[in-house]
């Protein structure tokens, strides 16, 4: 019998169910695969603009998902090996102080794709009896999450992003 596991998906409220680590890689080789070729047939105008002072332009949201790659790739390794490790990050600062707007648009792109490859072989590669273990997310107070959580949430997070970038 194959373990399901349930995700609600905190951005609409939809469930995502994912049977096993593998079809998690999957929608994420599939969200790469879509969104490369999209992402690269904007305009640089297109993905600079900022929709008002204190939104992300879409070149912002893309940096802010290639730390949330980084930041991911950190928790599903480290839980592997460290007990309920602590990892978090300040996702503004982190854009504002990477000034992704003045990057280039092509190398960007190739960053988040690049990235997002390694996590789908980090997930492809993950025994099962790792799924379960826990990581801290929590900035002002404990939130431990299994990295099967961590990577549902993941693609959710993209999804919610990838929605934005496509308006």
């Amino acid at each position: 019998m194959v373990a399901v596991a349930v995700h609600q998906n905190q951005y609409s409220g939809l469930s995502l169910i994912f049977k096993k680590m593998e079809e998690v890689a999957q929608q994420l080789e599939n969200i790469i695969n879509t969104y490369t070729v999209k992402f690269l047939n904007f305009t640089e105008a297109e993905l600079s603009l900022k929709p008002s002072a204190d939104k992300w332009s879409k070149k912002e949201i893309i940096g802010h998902l290639i730390d949330s790659a980084q930041n991911n790739i950190r928790r599903f390794i480290v839980t592997q090996y460290e007990t309920t490790p602590h990892v978090v990050y300040a996702q503004d600062d982190w854009v504002r102080i990477q000034n992704y707007d003045q990057y280039n648009s092509k190398d960007l792109i190739t960053l988040w794709a690049l990235l997002n490859k390694h996590i789908v072989v980090i997930l492809k590669n993950m025994p099962a009896e790792k799924y379960q273990l826990q990581c801290n997310t929590g900035k002002g107070q404990e939130e431990l999450h299994s990295i099967e959580f961590l990577a549902t949430d993941y693609i959710t997070h993209h999804l919610h992003h990838l929605k934005q970038i496509a308006q």
